[in-house]
């Protein structure tokens, strides 16, 4: 088994994504472990050498399949000149970074790199007539026709969530059994086939404050999370609750647990970044390919200023090397699927 080739999308060029895949890059020891592909723009990675005073080395590459073992490689996304303004939010920096992106995941889909690892970018400044999704998960899942599993993972804790980029408005139509015993599937198979747990316990947490206190704070939990845990035992799926969430992680009730299912965005993922900030990563589960990113966003406030910490994104790449090496240790590494077509450029204003 040789090293995977391992693209990284720059993200949004006015955030930290540039300088977190600079200085992460810069430890030369990483091209003992893989082949490093970035899907952005040699000059912007110049630009940013200066910035932060690197002297890493790379070479541009017209195709990602000649990209060589112990070089990082430059797959150049787009021609024209863009204004580079760290900290500022812009949509020209959205759709170059969504070009980066889907760039990737052509390469991804057809075999040319064998994992993905992608910088942060803007959800607003992405937003155009041909990319409607939320986030790179949504777009992930609208490609490989799969409802995939946003998985916070660390060495510590790993949190996973039954709806992600949902508004708290629409959390009461969006949660059903069906969908919950469908994420308890995904954990598990991911905690078993990505983590290499055998026999994974699960805990899922409650919908409602206290859990529903026996149905005096919602039905929620007595009607729809109760019988679909019923149901995942029943399919030897080890899950267990429903926890009221606030004092799950307070008493460290997680630490029994090989990982834990949240119903909703911030009750997973506001204990995690508390837990694990820097230290986590994003992973997409139940895809048939491997993507990660770091646990933080585009981070406007500190872009430009030398002072990003790379070490979750450091983290998101080597979490994609290693489930890439036990996938396909286990025969189990991606498959191929149709390119889709890049979306259409629209005037800046």
């Amino acid at each position: 088994m040789g090293l995977p080739r391992v693209g990284i999308s720059i993200g949004d060029f006015n955030g930290i994504g540039p300088e977190i895949i600079l200085k992460t890059l810069s430890d030369q020891r990483i091209l003992n472990f893989c082949t490093p592909v970035i899907y952005g723009s040699s000059k912007i990675l110049a630009y940013y050498k200066n910035l932060v005073e690197s002297k890493l080395r790379y070479e541009t590459v017209t195709k990602v399949e000649t990209a060589k073992p112990k070089n990082i490689s430059v797959f150049n996304c787009w021609k024209h000149e863009v204004k580079i303004e760290p900290g500022v939010q812009s949509e020209e920096a959205g759709q170059c970074a969504v070009e980066a992106f889907v760039n990737a995941v052509n390469d991804l889909k057809s075999g040319s790199i064998d994992a993905l690892v992608t910088a942060p970018f803007d959800k607003k400044s992405v937003q155009n007539t041909h990319f409607k999704f939320k986030g790179h998960t949504e777009y992930l899942a609208n490609e490989f026709g799969k409802d995939p599993l946003m998985f916070m993972v660390s060495e510590t804790l790993k949190v996973a969530l039954v709806t992600d980029h949902v508004a708290v408005a629409d959390l009461k139509d969006k949660i059903n059994e069906e969908l919950i015993l469908h994420k308890l599937q995904l954990i598990s198979n991911s905690l078993k086939n990505d983590f290499g747990i055998q026999q994974p316990k699960i805990a899922v947490l409650g919908v409602n404050p206290h859990a529903g206190d026996g149905g005096v704070i919602g039905k929620e939990d007595e009607e729809i999370v109760k019988p679909a845990l019923e149901i995942a035992r029943n399919k030897k799926i080890l899950a267990f609750g429903p926890f009221p969430a606030d004092g799950f992680f307070g008493s460290n009730n997680y630490q029994v647990y090989d990982g834990v299912l949240a119903i909703y965005h911030d009750q997973g993922l506001i204990p995690f970044k508390t837990l694990s900030f820097g230290e986590g990563v994003n992973f997409t589960g139940g895809l048939p390919v491997v993507r990660t990113s770091p646990d933080h966003g585009v981070a406007y406030d500190i872009a430009g200023k030398g002072i990003a910490n790379e070490s979750s994104f450091r983290t998101a790449l080597f979490t994609a090397i290693e489930i890439w090496k036990r996938r396909a240790a286990n025969g189990s590494t991606q498959q191929k699927v149709d390119k889709v077509a890049l979306p259409k450029k629209e005037p800046i204003a």
